[in-house]
């Protein structure tokens, strides 16, 4: 990934971090054409990073164009606008991406992204917004929003944000990264998805997740991701993150996770990140707040 420095003129700079789905579980499909799902996130210490800084015109700057994705389109842009019209600010921001996450991957890096700008924005401009507030906007903005809002680990049901804070062991995931563009529309429109896992309870999770109900459609469609499996199940228990092309497995410390990653071929991309149940964007936070 091409990363691009956030310039010093930034005011303030934010992790936008990403996730993990341990499991995906669809239970059915709804009446308005999504899917009641369970999910169980957890956020990596690898991120995108964004910089803020303050314009007293009410525009928004965002200075890093992504490709293939207009100015206004764009998540951060659309976050940081709701989140004037909600509140009635009248204070802009030029905004500075550093794009480290796949885009397409599965561990969140546009909701991430969207995530930060809000509590970003709501820090700089001082608008004292409360969590539950944000994440209710972030909502509008994606299911996967919310989680990042107020990130904590959590199990998930509704379509993604019905959230349930959750205590997991933090282990070391090695994150192979296929090189394709999975289209999520397209695999929860699959015929051949399974629908009907029956519901849990967050009780009875098991430890490390469970399955990914969404991987064999995948797999099928996409023989990039398929082919990562196949290899990392040499080494480890591996499994798909949501509906991106990203592959992973666990391991109990660093070292044991290195040693498989330097076995992958170079044509596979990989990256190695610790599980946390509190995400970094949230640990920076607390660290401004204590300054």
């Amino acid at each position: 990934m091409n990363t691009t420095a956030i310039p010093a003129a930034a005011e303030l700079v934010l992790p936008a971090p990403a996730k993990l789905n341990l499991m995906l579980h669809i239970l059915g499909r709804r009446e308005d054409g999504y899917h009641e799902l369970q999910t169980l996130f957890q956020f990596i210490d690898v991120a995108d990073e964004l910089g803020f800084s303050l314009r007293a015109d009410g525009e928004i700057h965002l200075r890093t164009p992504i490709e293939g994705v207009p100015h206004d389109s764009n998540l951060i842009v659309r976050a940081a606008r709701l989140l004037q019209q909600r509140t009635g600010c009248k204070l802009g921001a030029d905004i500075w991406l550093d794009k480290r996450l796949p885009m397409g991957g599965g561990i969140g890096g546009g909701s991430s992204d969207a995530a930060t700008t809000l509590l970003g924005l709501n820090h700089l401009w001082k608008l004292g917004c409360d969590i539950d507030l944000l994440a209710e906007l972030g909502l509008s903005l994606g299911a996967d929003v919310p989680v990042f809002v107020r990130g904590h680990a959590a199990f998930a049901e509704g379509v993604g944000e019905k959230l349930q804070p959750v205590t997991l062991s933090e282990p070391w995931f090695l994150v192979a990264i296929p090189q394709v563009l999975v289209s999520t529309a397209e695999i929860f429109s699959d015929p051949e998805l399974t629908r009907d896992t029956p519901p849990i309870k967050v009780r009875s999770l098991p430890e490390g997740g469970g399955h990914n109900d969404c991987q064999p459609v995948v797999e099928k469609r996409y023989p990039e991701v398929r082919n990562a499996l196949i290899l990392l199940n040499k080494f480890v228990s591996a499994r798909l993150t949501g509906t991106g092309s990203c592959v992973f497995g666990s391991f109990p410390n660093q070292a044991d996770a290195d040693k498989v990653r330097r076995q992958l071929p170079a044509t596979l991309p990989s990256f190695i990140a610790q599980g946390r149940n509190i995400s970094m964007l949230h640990r920076a936070l607390g660290e401004l707040d204590r300054k």
